[in-house]
């Protein structure tokens, strides 16, 4: 039987969003996944590194699907539940989970890491980077892309400004690497088809990734959902493009 609009968005809104596991949404929606496969590309790079930085870890889910880790392995999280989850997850495994505040300098002495990785960092700090990498250490990182997912942001904020559609451009990253000393080696960008199945998936997906429409709430945008509600039943989906770029930069030994 066909569930309700009430019915879908009430078990959205009751499901927590603590961490970066998105198992929730199985069956209510997929995304087309990187060509490069980011956890893989990780392993290989940790199992080689000898002291690891995971900026913005989230949940730790990420980290904690590595096969091999380094002998010093550090993570850090800003977002207070997502540090007691990282914790929980991570702990375990011998990983250190350090609680940062966005916008101050990394915890952590000049040349520290040999290997700093990154899974959609809020934004990234080239110079804290670059400084505490050792000298012939990497950055490896997958970020969010240009305009990504902005069908569904558009279509609860109507058309956005031209700045930002070209932010998070990875042209723009390449060059803040650049200055902040390091060399890329290697830049991607691709474009993947998204998927909802259900008005839910879409509060749930709005309530995690909670910059995609600042200050969602069921509430504000009701109006809109019950339209996204009709619009999958009609078309059977809402689809959307997800972009995401990878890139690896590394610092100089001389």
């Amino acid at each position: 039987m066909e569930r309700s609009f009430d019915e879908l968005v009430a078990e959205a809104e009751a499901e927590p969003t603590e961490g970066w596991d998105f198992s929730w949404l199985d069956g209510r929606a997929t995304e087309q996944r990187p060509s490069w496969g980011y956890q893989r590309t990780m392993g290989e790079r940790m199992a080689c590194a000898s002291a690891a930085l995971d900026i913005d870890t989230g949940g730790g889910e990420v980290l904690a699907g590595v096969p091999e880790l380094p002998r010093t392995a550090v993570a850090t999280e800003s977002w207070p539940p997502n540090v007691a989850a990282a914790t929980r997850l991570l702990h375990p495994r011998g990983v250190a989970v350090v609680a940062t505040e966005d916008g101050r300098p990394l915890p952590f002495a000049d040349g520290a890491f040999d290997l700093v990785v990154s899974r959609h960092p809020v934004a990234t700090w080239w110079e804290e980077i670059a400084r505490v990498l050792a000298p012939g250490g990497t950055y490896l990182s997958q970020q969010v892309g240009p305009e990504s997912v902005f069908e569904v942001v558009e279509f609860f904020l109507g058309p956005r400004p031209e700045e930002d559609r070209r932010s998070r451009h990875p042209d723009d990253a390449r060059e803040a690497a650049r200055a902040a000393g390091l060399d890329v080696v290697d830049l991607r960008l691709e474009r993947l088809r998204t998927e909802f199945f259900d008005v839910g998936a879409v509060v749930y997906f709005l309530r995690k990734v909670i910059w995609m429409v600042p200050g969602f709430t069921v509430d504000a945008y009701r109006e809109r959902l019950l339209d996204m509600h009709e619009h999958i039943r009609r078309e059977g989906a809402f689809t959307a493009t997800t972009t995401r770029f990878l890139v690896e930069a590394r610092k100089p030994r001389g």
